[in-house]
């Protein structure tokens, strides 16, 4: 049977780079989560509609961006 081995510095970086993707994902995903049921809660609660829903969007979306920015940012 023919294995194919990386060597330990090709390994680490695989590893670093799964984690980073790991970690970014987090970084947009759970603010859209947290602020979607958010606002969606709260558009139930006082009936505006959707429109809390789509602000907590929106700020997940800003929020997201800086923090993946900064992510970045010390990265390189």
């Amino acid at each position: 049977m023919l294995s194919f081995t990386m060597p330990s510095s090709n390994k680490n970086s695989v590893w670093y780079a799964l984690s980073l993707a790991w970690e970014l994902g987090y970084l947009i995903a759970v603010p859209i989560a947290i602020l979607g049921f958010v606002g969606a809660y709260l558009d139930k609660k006082y009936a505006t509609g959707h429109w809390l829903l789509i602000g907590g969007i929106c700020l997940s979306v800003v929020i997201s961006a800086l923090a993946v920015y900064r992510k970045v940012k010390t990265i390189s």
